[in-house]
């Protein structure tokens, strides 16, 4: 397998040629890029001359699609979930599912990789020249797209020479591999590149979120630094060995950044035009709905496919009127019956996402919890069609909004989750940030548009129901003196730790007089006058709250400090001013007889 993984493009086949000069004079026609400032962009910027790759690649070096994004930027991109979207050009629309796929990858990578500082843009950017983005979003609701995505096979006419190394597992051809799914992986590459995205237990180069991960995971070897650009340079040459691939995906790299919005599954602009001079994204790349190969691997009645044939070559040039070097009236083609014209993206049945008409509340709770905790209550949505019945196996997008630091496990502010046989989709808990008020975490359906359903959540102040005194030291001083000791305080909630909860410290009058004393003990404000109401005051992470010196002035007795905290937890310390004890001189000594 090793010696057949990633070998380079072979650039002998004239219409590679043709198409490499063609994009470096689209390239050219639409001139260096600047922004406002006069700044070459990344997009247009020279490749730097150490930038080189390897001769592995994910593709196998496979055809892409050359199409340049226009020269108008997109309009900025709107913040998710808040409302109706502000179109920018229609290329900068990637589909609902693909879209989040991207951005699922760039979180798991930063996770996982921090280093490599992987942007979702880029994975756009190469999905987009690999596959139109998984040819305008044509996935189901798991993210599989609907029908193979190949490239040709790789038999050393025009390509790469790789020999089959997946039994036709992933491709369906047992002869030779094929690029594979959005992101067209070879299956040399995904046997060790691959990942599983979805959480379903299974690594299949056809579901956009495994290959969306599997891609970043990809990008970001090698220790590589993606805000780097030499590193940059180096990961794309090393997902396709071309300069022209590097320029192509740096400009929709740059144009992604600009800006993107998303469109429903399926609704995604296609690509008419590929390096090879072969057809576009909506035909020549895409078997059929229903594949006549394999099913995809871990689906159940999989079965190895038949040894593939090579394919007929097409028109001979030089005999015009004879294509194959056939006879000068060959019969029309036929199509198996049952599968349709390959060339064209079949009709499917409605998927389960384009039943839902709206969502609905699935019995969540009070959502309340304390800054630094997490909700006790998870939000659950159900999706249900017109008539009320409840839709499984589609995904429902949570995304947390406005001003706040609350987020989902992990902290994230955006969760997609798939709804089970009953509808229903349970949101990751919620971790409460530190700003407290109300929070709104709105629920929609990726890949359609329907109303949003809303859900408020609640964060207020840290707490504590009980405080101890830490220690028992005596708090006693002479007038005008100063206390020895500090006052310490414990303060838990539930039993537990209750750290940074706001306290107030206050010397008061008496025991049913809360007020602050205007005689006593007190502690030195800034200016070091005396202060008998200290606020602002917050526990430790270990629940402690140690409070400042305290000093007497001249007024002797038995006074009450009283410490209180957001909750309701109160205690109460006795402070004692009292004069030194002084010793009675011993009797004289009678004289002596």
């Amino acid at each position: 397998m090793a010696a057949q993984f990633g070998r380079r493009l072979r650039k002998g086949a004239a219409t590679t040629a043709v198409a490499a000069a063609a994009v470096a004079a689209l390239s050219a026609s639409q001139a260096p890029g600047v922004n406002d400032h006069g700044r070459q962009t990344a997009a247009d910027a020279i490749p730097s001359p150490e930038a080189g790759a390897s001769d592995d690649s994910a593709t196998g070096n496979s055809p892409y699609y050359t199409d340049l994004p226009p020269l108008k930027s997109p309009n900025p991109s709107p913040t998710t979930g808040t409302g109706p979207i502000a179109q920018g050009g229609t290329e900068s629309g990637i589909p609902a599912t693909v879209l989040d796929a991207y951005k699922k990858a760039e979180a798991a990578l930063r996770e996982t990789k921090p280093g490599c500082n992987l942007p979702w843009q880029l994975l756009a950017a190469i999905g987009r020249v690999e596959s139109g983005q998984a040819r305008g979003g044509r996935v189901d609701a798991e993210g599989t797209t609907l029908g193979r995505i190949l490239g040709p096979q790789l038999d050393g006419n025009g390509f790469a020479l790789i020999k089959d190394t997946d039994d036709g597992a992933y491709d369906g051809n047992s002869s030779y591999d094929q690029a594979v799914g959005p992101m067209q992986f070879i299956p040399s590459t995904w046997a060790w590149a691959g990942r599983d995205g979805n959480g379903d237990g299974k690594k299949d180069p056809n579901n956009v979120y495994d290959a969306a991960l599997a891609a970043g995971h990809y990008l970001c070897r090698n220790n590589w630094d993606l805000s780097d650009r030499n590193d940059l340079d180096r990961a794309i040459l090393s997902y396709n060995n071309s300069r022209e691939y590097l320029s192509l995906v740096m400009r929709w790299l740059d144009y992604y950044r600009k800006g993107a919005h998303e469109v429903p599954d399926g609704t995604g602009t296609l690509p008419g035009n590929r390096s090879d001079g072969g057809a576009g994204a909506g035909t020549g790349r895409t078997s059929p709905s229903t594949p006549t190969g394999p099913s995809a691997p871990g689906t159940p009645g999989a079965s190895k496919p038949p040894a593939t044939s090579k394919p007929d070559p097409g028109p001979d040039p030089s005999k015009p009127g004879k294509p194959g070097g056939g006879t000068t009236n060959p019969k029309p083609p036929t199509t198996p019956p049952g599968t349709g014209d390959p060339s064209t993206p079949p009709t499917t049945p409605p998927t389960p996402t384009d039943t839902v008409h709206h969502l609905e509340d699935a019995g969540t709770g009070k959502l309340t919890a304390m800054a630094g905790d997490a909700f006790a209550q998870r939000i659950s949505t159900r999706a249900e069609t017109e008539a009320g019945k409840a839709v499984g196996k589609v995904r429902v997008r949570f995304t947390i909004l406005g001003d706040t630091d609350t987020t989902f496990t992990g902290g994230e502010n955006v969760a997609t989750v798939a709804t089970n046989s009953s509808g229903v989709a349970v949101a990751p808990v919620l971790k409460a940030g530190e700003k407290t008020g109300a929070v709104t975490v709105r629920a929609t359906v990726v890949g359609r548009t329907v109303a949003g359903l809303d859900y408020k959540a609640t964060v207020t102040e840290r707490a504590a129901d009980k405080l101890t005194r830490a220690g028992d030291a005596a708090l006693t001083c002479v007038p005008g003196g100063e206390f020895a000791n500090r006052v310490q305080v414990k303060a838990t909630y539930g039993g537990a730790v209750a750290d940074g909860v706001a306290a107030t410290a206050t010397v008061i009058k008496s025991a049913e007089d809360a007020t602050a004393s205007d005689k006593g003990p007190y502690f030195k404000g800034a200016d070091g006058k005396p202060v008998r109401t200290l606020a602002g005051l917050k526990t430790d992470a270990k629940g402690l709250l140690t409070l400042p010196k305290l000093y007497a002035d001249d007024t002797s007795g038995t006074f009450l400090l009283r410490v209180t905290t957001a909750g309701g937890a109160t205690l109460t310390v006795e402070l004692t001013v009292a004069a030194a004890e002084t010793t009675a001189p011993s009797p004289s000594a009678e004289p002596a007889a």
